[in-house]
């Protein structure tokens, strides 16, 4: 057993006794103890630095620009970030939302003839001890080619680790006596383990880094990858990393991004509903900044998505980096034969081309089945590994292309279907599961996110539905989760256990959409409520949650 002063660290999750000795020994645990400790203080003041911006302009009603302090960095024509190792050149197809704590999928999309994995700690996972452990440890596995029937890491999709964002804690490793940041745990024991066969194998490492806000998070990101890099032996460099800019105040910042990370960048992603999410966040209880409803009247072809998605790709192509796109949620029917089937592929084809004709050098699905029919489409609308050379110099965005919401307004369907999701986003959650399938579709902690944000706003500011023109009140939406309830419920077999945790989620989903102050993040929310801990702890059958020492 280890032995490292000033760490406490929880006992094995049962059943992984195995996984979770190979993951900490001395040397791994002295690894994050340093780690944590070297960058611990710089992560607090990023989020009071988040905290500290977001009150400004509550304060002084400003929004977001260009700032003039780093105009020189966007108006120097010559820098470029450092071109991509061999294997990262072509991202035309990568698998997303993928938690590897579910051995099967993982191994599965090691199988499939995507260029890439999301190996996600973040959106579409949910961060149980028992899920960390078991899918950290499958990317060792993975790494070290232990997985039958799948080809070698060198030959495999590659692995696009996403720790999670800073947001997030771990609650079961305490440094110097305090809980540790959620990404600081999963980068550190992933670098630790398998930094270095990565990069010996021309793999790897390589990093999606979710919810960055500002060049100053990406700096500090810079910063802990050159420390890394050093402590493991390796050039600096070699870790390369894609920024997801999911967050209106990072779009205004791109380019400095790109710039903190130059020698470690891997290009910029963008995608839709945490983005879209993030307007409520920042702007939500301005009126002006009212999102209508996001199944009828929010999509990339709107303004502010299409020009956040264009300067995207200039920016990323003015400066050598590879610019990718969201993710297909939808799900194809297993039949090929039928007529939904093939309205499915018909949707999913026309806003991925709509994608590919922007410039983006690729985009995620979550469907395995969907892989090849997008690289295909891909081949036939684009020359070479990528659109690297596809400069955008017709674009020209403005603030207010980027601040500018859709017209529209609210309609029952839509207000139900955000209701549903935030309620059994949560539900999965008290399961210990990351995201979940519904009508036809997977969602996960970003369409939770949007979900549960604009019925939070939709009460805040009274909207009228288009339907009736019934006014959004808290009265209603309660009225509405106990309706969906009552249909979620038909699919549970009498299941007393589950209809509790169901009641349980609706009544946390009708909780945070009615506080006050807008809870910055549903998973913080959820990763802090003591009903989240409880229900994991008995869902994964944890140790006893004694500490020791180490």
């Amino acid at each position: 057993m280890a032995s490292v002063s000033g760490v406490e660290l929880e006992h094995s999750p049962r059943g992984l006794e195995h996984e979770y000795l190979t993951l900490f020994n001395d040397k791994s645990v002295q690894f994050i103890a340093e780690l944590v400790s070297t960058f611990e203080e710089d992560a607090d003041k990023i989020l009071k630095q988040r905290t500290a911006r977001k009150v400004q302009l509550d304060l002084t009603g400003d929004l977001p620009r260009f700032s003039s302090l780093t105009a020189h960095i966007r108006n120097d024509p010559t820098w470029r970030v450092l071109p991509v190792p061999e294997r990262l050149r072509d991202r035309r197809v990568d698998i997303g939302d993928l938690a590897p704590c579910s051995t099967e999928r993982f191994t599965q999309a090691l199988r499939s003839t995507a260029q890439g994995i999301q190996v996600d700690f973040d959106d579409g996972n949910c961060p149980t001890f028992y899920n960390q452990i078991k899918g950290i440890f499958n990317v060792c596995q993975a790494v070290r080619n232990q997985f039958r029937d799948v080809p070698p890491i060198s030959k495999a999709p590659v692995l696009m680790l996403r720790p999670r964002a800073w947001n997030m804690v771990e609650h079961n490793l305490l440094v110097n006596g305090k809980e540790v940041p959620g990404p600081l745990f999963d980068f550190g024991l992933l670098m630790f383990h398998n930094g270095k066969l990565l990069f010996e194998n021309k793999s790897g490492p390589f990093f999606y880094l979710s919810k960055i806000e500002s060049h100053l998070e990406a700096r500090l990101w810079n910063n802990i990858f050159i420390w890394t890099e050093q402590k493991l032996g390796l050039p600096v460099g070699s870790i390369k990393a894609t920024v997801l800019i999911e967050n209106i105040l990072a779009s205004f910042e791109m380019e400095e991004i790109l710039y903190e990370l130059q020698e470690h960048s891997a290009g910029l992603n963008c995608g839709i509903w945490d983005y879209s999410a993030s307007f409520v966040n920042k702007f939500g209880h301005r009126p002006s900044f009212l999102l209508p409803d996001r199944s009828k009247y929010v999509n990339m072809e709107k303004l502010f998505l299409k020009s956040y998605m264009e300067l995207l790709v200039q920016t990323c192509h003015r400066r050598g980096a590879l610019a990718t796109g969201g993710m297909a949620a939808l799900l194809l029917p297993r039949d090929k034969g039928t007529a939904y089937y093939h309205r499915v592929m018909a949707i999913v084809s026309r806003l991925k081309l709509l994608e590919i004709k922007a410039g983006v050098d690729g985009f995620m699905v979550y469907d395995l089945e969907l892989i090849e029919p997008m690289q295909k489409l891909f081949l036939e609308h684009t020359q070479g590994q990528n659109q690297l050379h596809v400069l955008r110099e017709d674009v020209s965005v403005t603030p207010t292309n980027l601040l500018t919401m859709p017209a529209g307004g609210v309609t029952l369907n839509g207000l139900k279907y955000n209701i549903a999701v935030g309620i059994l986003f949560i539900e999965a959650w008290l399961t210990g599961r990351g995201h979940f399938f519904y009508k036809g579709q997977v969602e996960d902690s970003a369409t939770a996110e949007i979900s549960r944000s604009q019925v939070w706003q939709w009460i805040r500011h009274q909207v009228k539905l288009e339907d009736d023109n019934r006014t959004v009140t808290k009265q209603l939406v309660k009225s509405l989760a106990q309706e969906v309830q009552r249909e979620l419920k038909e699919g549970l077999s009498s299941d007393a256990e589950a209809e509790h945790r169901l009641h349980t989620a609706s009544a946390m989903f009708l909780e945070v959409v009615q506080k006050y102050e807008f809870p910055e993040f549903i998973t913080t929310y959820l990763n802090l409520d003591h009903t989240f801990l409880n229900a994991t702890a008995q869902y994964n059958r944890h140790s006893t949650f004694v500490k020791h020492k180490l």
